[in-house]
């Protein structure tokens, strides 16, 4: 996965993921890239700082938790918005330690977990819709994750 900052002509500043350099080029020659905020599709890249990680002797920013959400009806502040994204990320990050990558065979990992067959652990993983409904259907009790999660090893 790969994270570009991109501007749209209002300048608007946004953060949108991709599997690769590639796939950003192709979604965006199919006029399938547009900003959140106002919908357009006259959208670069923006200027972006390198992610580097802190010091282990420092301590990280953390969002107030009386921290303004925008949200739809109004003015949209894409500094918030940002804000916003990376506070999910890092839940998101926390909600999955400990819990085991099972990639494409998750709905077999659930199911079998589901019946008994092996023992319950967290795990997080791919499935395709229809494969999730069925497994909503069945009683699984499984839950869509609100951002892509990297494979092992593919982290840039």
């Amino acid at each position: 996965m790969i994270v570009f900052d991109l501007q749209c002509a209002q300048e608007h500043v946004f953060e949108i993921w991709f599997g690769s350099s590639e796939d950003y080029e192709a979604q965006k020659a199919r006029g399938l890239v547009a900003c959140p905020y106002c919908g357009s599709d006259k959208v670069e890249k923006a200027v972006m700082a390198p992610r580097v990680a802190a010091k282990g002797n420092q301590r990280q920013e953390t969002i107030p938790a009386n921290a303004s959400v925008p949200m739809a009806g109004g003015a949209v502040d894409p500094a918030a918005h940002k804000a916003m994204m990376v506070a999910l990320s890092k839940m998101q990050a926390k909600m999955l330690e400990g819990s085991d990558n099972v990639g494409d065979r998750f709905a077999d990992e659930a199911r079998a977990m589901h019946l008994g067959e092996t023992d319950a652990r967290p795990i997080h993983g791919r499935t395709s819709i229809d494969e999730a409904r069925a497994l909503v259907e069945e009683g699984v009790p499984v839950a869509p994750l609100p951002l892509p999660v990297s494979d092992p090893g593919k982290v840039n």
